[in-house]
């Protein structure tokens, strides 16, 4: 169990309670910046993909961080060994998929308080308000309670329908358009009590198929909608649009901002930049042009070249006049 150094003098908070984040997969929709690398270790701005997913939370309510992984789990290791974390973490390690379910199933054994859990996916970031959510959770009485945001057309997800009260009584997967019974999608981010944690299977299996519908059907499962942003970044062009929402937001602790864009520390931008992140270190060059591009820390972006919807790994150069969209460029 990897833990935090600070872990053993932190302060244990009143109504802190533990913390699931499912970072189990393998991100392949951002390749190649995941090739060898773990996807909650990318740098969002001036911090991981992991600690922003658990900055949602205010911080006097977390009291341990499980982080459920199955891919570069020595690396995740490094970083928990060496990172000033506020909260204690672990790591639950998955060595096969086991879906959302069996992935909360297996982080069980590495919990450490009581009450009930917060359970976060890997990938959102979003403005999700934790505490309202627990408010909610405890005045409706509820075994999972679960955040929700409205979306215009409900028909790539799964929508739920809650009634005046707050709680869900079904869901529907996917419906056609014009059949839908509401526009509220799961969020990713519920909690949920420990009986019913302490009932799933350790097979492989779904929460939101499998264990979602029973608890609504039985009376058990209530729903928040929040309003702000939601963004998945678990594709380049939603990792952008995440970096954007950060930039927005005041989401980071160094470096500056220019227009809608962020440069990290001792970066230099000689060029014209729009709807991007700059990474700490990063050149660039005299005449360059990039708009909604994230740049990681120590790129070089020759002089004049021009970068549309681009990822720019650690360390990568780009020759100068380049010409280049929607492009993922390694490490």
């Amino acid at each position: 169990v990897a833990r935090t150094r600070s872990a053993q003098t932190r302060p244990h908070a009143r109504q802190a309670m533990d913390v699931i984040v499912l970072a189990g997969g393998f991100g392949t929709r951002l390749r190649p910046w995941t090739e060898g690398r773990a996807k909650p270790l990318l740098p969002l701005l001036d911090k991981t993909l992991l600690e922003r997913v658990v900055e949602a939370v205010p911080s006097g309510m977390v009291d341990r961080v499980v982080v459920a992984a199955g891919y570069g789990i020595d690396e995740m290791k490094s970083f928990i060994a060496g990172a000033s974390l506020p909260y204690e973490t672990v790591l639950s390690v998955e060595h096969e998929a086991m879906g959302t379910g069996g992935a909360v199933a297996l982080a069980r054994q590495h919990l450490s308080g009581d009450g009930p859990v917060l359970v976060l996916n890997g990938d959102l970031i979003s403005s999700v308000d934790v505490t309202a959510l627990a408010s909610h959770h405890a005045a409706t009485g509820a075994k999972a309670t679960l955040s929700l945001w409205e979306v215009e057309d409900p028909s790539r997800f799964g929508v739920c329908d809650l009634d005046e009260s707050g709680m869900i009584g079904r869901f529907q997967e996917k419906p056609e358009p014009g059949t839908e019974f509401s526009n509220l999608i799961n969020a990713g981010c519920y909690l949920i009590e420990r009986d019913v944690l302490s009932g799933l299977s350790s097979d492989k299996h779904s929460m939101e198929r499998e264990v979602f519908p029973g608890l609504a059907e039985a009376g058990g499962m209530a729903g928040l909608a929040f309003t702000g942003y939601f963004v998945d970044a678990g594709t380049p062009d939603s990792f952008i649009e995440a970096a954007q929402v950060c930039i927005a937001n005041g989401r980071h602790d160094t470096g500056r901002v220019q227009g809608d864009c962020w440069l990290g520390d001792d970066s230099v931008c000689s060029g014209e930049v729009r709807g991007s992140a700059i990474g700490p270190g990063s050149v660039i060059g005299e005449g360059a042009s990039l708009v909604d591009c994230v740049v990681l820390e120590g790129a070089r972006i020759g002089a004049r070249a021009k970068l549309n919807r681009c990822l720019v790994g650690m360390g990568a150069t780009i020759s100068e006049e380049s010409e280049l969209s929607d492009l993922v460029i390694g490490h």
